[in-house]
């Protein structure tokens, strides 16, 4: 019976499908995510209050109420068309890199790998996916902190207009700032989340039943809990890497120097900056994105079965 069951949890690995249902399931996590994404970015990234002074954001709720009253709620939605241009071949390749990563680790088609095999094939997702999301991320993140009405040096009326002023005035170099702080976010959290949806998915199939006849609750919430884990692990690298990508030229000499500063400043609790709009969006969120991903893993499979 244990044999019974594990070919019935475990599915033959087809990575063209799962890079095409990643892409879906990424525009999903877009659209559900990005206005907490962005109140993130902010409480992330607002200077230090000289003393007496009170922070710019008291938290979480004031960020977006304050957002809310004086850019409307679209301000919610700045920087969106960046990660949601780039969120289809960027998920499409992270679970095209996780598809790969189990089947490189498999002797037989049907093998059902063991968790720390999982955890494996996750964190070489999380390498495919750096070359998009590092630049990506360095636009997101500086329009997200670009709040109207405020004198800035440097103004962008968009994703494409800021990739061509980050070009003209620093080349590729400057479009690809922080890029190793990406790496080090997303490779071990890729893990975790691969790794924690898949043990959920095969905790909560009943013995002799098969995954892919879970109910969408079940689905949602191994899903959200994946971000949940995920998000445990990257918060901190998070913060290093929004302050190194949303800083003036030159502040920073790379992720060490950014990490000091903040340790000297602000100490460890500043990791954790941006902690609740991170939790409240990376359950509804991931659970989309993993809906989204088997939704179109299963008309590919009717369409093009094995």
């Amino acid at each position: 019976m244990a044999e019974e069951t594990k070919a019935k949890t475990s599915r033959k690995v087809s990575p063209i499908k799962e890079f095409l249902a990643g892409g879906f399931g990424g525009i999903c996590l877009v659209a559900t995510g990005h206005p907490l994404d962005t109140i993130k970015v902010r409480l992330q990234t607002m200077p230090k209050p000289a003393l007496g002074q009170a922070p710019l954001y008291a938290g979480t709720f004031d960020c977006a109420r304050k957002t809310v009253t004086r850019e409307g709620f679209t301000g919610l939605y700045k920087g969106m068309a960046a990660p949601l241009m780039g969120v289809t071949p960027m998920y499409a390749v992270c679970f095209l890199g996780f598809g790969i990563g189990k089947k490189i680790q498999q002797t037989h088609p049907d093998e059902e790998l063991r968790y720390h095999q999982l955890f494996l094939a996750g964190m070489l997702s999380g390498v495919f996916t750096t070359a998009i999301m590092a630049p990506g991320e360095r636009i997101k993140c500086l329009l997200q902190v670009q709040q109207a009405g405020a004198s800035t040096s440097t103004n962008y009326a968009g994703p494409i207009d800021c990739a061509k002023q980050l070009y003209k005035t620093g080349g590729i170099r400057s479009i690809y700032k922080g890029t190793c702080a990406t790496l080090m976010r997303d490779v071990p959290a890729s893990g975790m989340y691969f790794m924690t949806y898949e043990w959920l998915q095969r905790v909560l199939t009943p013995e002799g039943g098969s995954r892919t006849d879970l109910s969408v609750g079940k689905t949602l919430f191994a899903g959200g809990m994946a971000g949940i884990f995920n998000w445990l692990v990257a918060i901190p690298p998070d913060v290093l890497k929004s302050r190194l990508q949303t800083a003036p030229e030159g502040k920073y000499n790379g992720i060490r120097d950014v990490f000091k500063e903040t340790m000297r400043n602000e100490g460890p609790a500043a990791f954790y900056k941006g902690c609740t709009p991170v939790m409240l969006r990376a359950f509804p969120a991931n659970a989309a994105c993993f809906m989204g991903f088997e939704v179109a893993l299963k008309v590919l499979n009717a369409a093009f079965p094995e």
